[in-house]
């Protein structure tokens, strides 16, 4: 299978890993009561944990995009070495700018979001000279 339909299923699941840390870790975590809530008890939270929130919603709005961007480069023939690397690049750069989220590093988390964007965007420049 191509390295960037790997990193597809990763994009697909990665938000799960920034509402782990929203709901497990810091000094307000998450049990079985919260459960029948849980939007509520993440609309409450603050800090590192209300950023992981807010980064796991960025991920699930980023996904769509990126997705549609490796399968139209595959099908239209991009350069698969070219498709692989926007994917993995991507990837990082979304786990870097998580990270940044997490961490309130705004000013960088916002250079990472657009680079990351910008790979999404050359995967669609690929399917097209591909």
């Amino acid at each position: 299978m191509i390295l960037a339909y790997w990193c597809v299923l990763i994009a697909a699941f990665m938000p799960l890993g920034f509402i782990g840390y929203a709901k497990f870790a810091g000094k307000n975590k998450m049990g079985p009561r919260e459960n029948h809530t849980p939007r509520e008890w993440l609309d409450r939270t603050e800090g590192a944990q209300k950023r992981a929130y807010w980064a796991q919603l960025n991920s699930f709005e980023a996904f769509p995009p990126f997705a549609a961007g490796v399968i139209i480069a595959v099908i239209a023939g991009g350069a698969i070495g070219a498709v692989n690397t926007l994917a993995v690049l991507f990837i990082l750069l979304r786990l870097i700018y998580g990270w940044c989220y997490i961490t309130d590093r705004a000013t960088l988390r916002s250079l990472v979001w657009f680079a990351a964007t910008a790979c999404t965007v050359a995967l669609f420049i690929t399917a097209a000279v591909g």
